[in-house]
C-alpha cells in the first residue's frame, strides 16, 4: 500500500475527499506494489484529463473506490494543521511537518501559526516530525527562530567546530508556547536534529519512538560524466548534553509510545492522544 502524508490544495485528490493517513490499496484493480515492495509510480501517473479509480482506506474502516481525473499539480508541499482540542479543553496546534525540503515551509508554518491563533491563543503546538527526512539547513534555522534563539549546538568536523546560532523571531507568542513534538523511524538528518536540539534545551518533550541516528551534513560532488556522490563531512553535538552522539544512540523520546502512520488517524493516533493528554498535566 502506499500512505498518504500530504494532500495538496485544490488537487483531485483533495476534491475526492483524500487526507492524510489515508491508504492506497490499487489504481484500476492492480496492487500498488511490485513484487519486490516497490512502489509502482507508473500506474498512478497518466496523461492529464485521463481517469482512474483507486482502491482507498482510511485506518479502522472499509476500503473504498474513489475515481479521479487526472490534472497537473503545482505549488509547494503544504504544511498540513489543524487545531485540536485536549480533554481538558485546551486549544492544542498541531503542524505536520513532512519535510525540511521545500523552501516554502518556514512561512508556511508562519501562517499556520498566525491562523491558528486568530480564533484564540493556543495553549501549545505538537510538531509532527515522523516522516521529516531532513531538508535544508535555511529552512530549518528559520523554524528553530519561531521557538528559541542563540547557539544551540555544533556542527562536529575533523576541522573543527562550528555552531549553529539562531537569532529569535517568534509569531503569535511562540517563543513562549509550550511544544511536543513527536519522533520516529521516519525521523531523519535535519529532522532529528531540529527534535533533539528542542529537547536538549528543555524547550519541547519528546513523544514517540527511537529515532535511527543520521544527523550527518551531507555535501554535494557532482562530476563530469554527470554522476553524483554525497558525502557527510559533519556530525551534530547538543549544546547542553555535548557528549551525547545521535549517530550511535538516535534521537530517544521523553515518553515512548509506537504509532503506525499507516494504522492510524489524526483523531485515533496514540501518540497525538498522549501529547494532548502531556498538555493538560
Amino acid at each position: 500500500l502506499i500512505t498518504i502524508i500530504a494532500v495538496f490544495p485544490g488537487s483531485p485528490a483533495e476534491e475526492a475527499g483524500l487526507q492524510v493517513h489515508d491508504n492506497i490499496l490499487t489504481v484500476d484493480g492492480q496492487p500498488v506494489l511490485d513484487e519486490q515492495g516497490n512502489r509502482r509510480q507508473d500506474l498512478l501517473l497518466g496523461p492529464e484529463g485521463s481517469s482512474m479509480t483507486l482502491t482507498v482506506q482510511t485506518p479502522g474502516q472499509e476500503a473504498r473506490p474513489v475515481t479521479l481525473t487526472r490534472r497537473r499539480v503545482t505549488g509547494s508541499l503544504p504544511v498540513f494543521n489543524e487545531v485540536l482540542l485536549s480533554p481538558a479543553g485546551k486549544r492544542i496546534g498541531y503542524l505536520l511537518l513532512a519535510t525540511f525540503g521545500d523552501s516554502s515551509v518556514d512561512d508556511q508554518v508562519r501562517q499556520a501559526l498566525q491562523a491558528m491563533n486568530e480564533e484564540a491563543p493556543l495553549d501549545g503546538l505538537i510538531l509532527d516530525n515522523r516522516v521529516n527526512g531532513g531538508g535544508y539547513s535555511d529552512v530549518v534555522n528559520d523554524i528553530f527562530s519561531l521557538f528559541t534563539g542563540g547557539t544551540l549546538g555544533h556542527f562536529i568536523s575533523r576541522e573543527g567546530r562550528d555552531p549553529l546560532v539562531v537569532r529569535k523571531k517568534g509569531i503569535a507568542g511562540s517563543q513562549n508556547l509550550p511544544l511536543v513534538v513527536m519522533v520516529g523511524q521516519g525521523t531523519a538528518s535535519f529532522g532529528e536534529i531540529f527534535s533533539g536540539v528542542l529537547q536538549d534545551l528543555g524547550r519541547a518533550y519528546l513523544i514517540g519512538e527511537q529515532t535511527e541516528g543520521n544527523v550527518e551534513i551531507l555535501y554535494i560532488y557532482e562530476f563530469a560524466d554527470g554522476s553524483r556522490a554525497w558525502i557527510a563531512h559533519d556530525s551534530f553535538r547538543p549544546l547542553n548534553h555535548p557528549e551525547q552522539d545521535w549517530e550511535k544512540t538516535g534521537i530517544l523520546p521523553d515518553l515512548v509510545v509506537p504509532s503506525e502512520w499507516d494504522q492510524v488517524t489524526l483523531q485515533t493516533d496514540p501518540a497525538v492522544q498522549a501529547a494532548l493528554e502531556y498538555f493538560d498535566r
